[in-house]
């Protein structure tokens, strides 16, 4: 339908989505790894898994000293479930290079998955092939959701927070305030 009405329009998929991909794989084998523990009478080892899902989720930059270290115990004693956590890694860095080199990382990081023998990882490969063309293209358009989905999730939150208001009208000039790019003069203030 797109392609019927713009015919040169570049169609893209967006980063978040496919991080989101990577990131659902990634739960998918930590929950594997806790089961199976489980199932094999380790139910203290299936806990401490079970309570890594958030250091194997935040972005790096994000981790706290207690995340960081998970990781590195991870990376020491589950290598099936560290180099899970490295593909999501990989996919979500093919969004912050430029063309040449996102086709590379993106062709080495489709091989990997493919070779790594991790089911979850395994299939993610055939969809992420699949659309390997719109990956490319979010990449050398420089394209995202991002501030759309920001702009479409504000007003949910300045809702919940006018419950309290007398009326829509507060609502709208609370958007325009925050989302609008108004900087009125407020009274008082110089």
């Amino acid at each position: 339908m797109v392609t019927e009405r713009a015919p040169k329009a570049v169609l893209c998929l967006d980063p978040f989505h496919v991080a989101a991909w990577a990131t659902k794989a990634l739960d998918e084998v930590r929950r594997g790894l806790a089961a199976q523990l489980r199932r094999t009478g380790r139910a203290e080892q299936a806990t401490t898994i079970k309570e890594t899902r958030w250091a194997l989720l935040k972005n790096p930059p994000e981790l706290t000293s207690d995340q960081r270290t998970t990781l590195a115990a991870i990376a020491k004693d589950n290598g099936a479930l560290y180099r899970a956590y490295l593909l999501k890694e990989q996919l979500r860095m093919i969004f912050q290079a430029e063309l040449p080199e996102a086709r590379a990382l993106l062709a080495g990081w489709i091989s990997w998955a493919r070779r790594s023998r991790i089911p979850a990882f395994v299939r993610l490969t055939k969809t992420i092939t699949r659309f390997q063309t719109l990956i490319l293209n979010a990449v050398e358009h420089h394209l995202s959701n991002a501030r759309s989905e920001a702009t479409n999730t504000h007003p949910r939150l300045l809702t919940r927070r006018a419950y309290g208001y007398h009326s829509p009208e507060s609502l709208i000039a609370m958007a325009d305030l925050t989302r609008g790019g108004l900087c009125p003069p407020l009274p008082g203030r110089s």
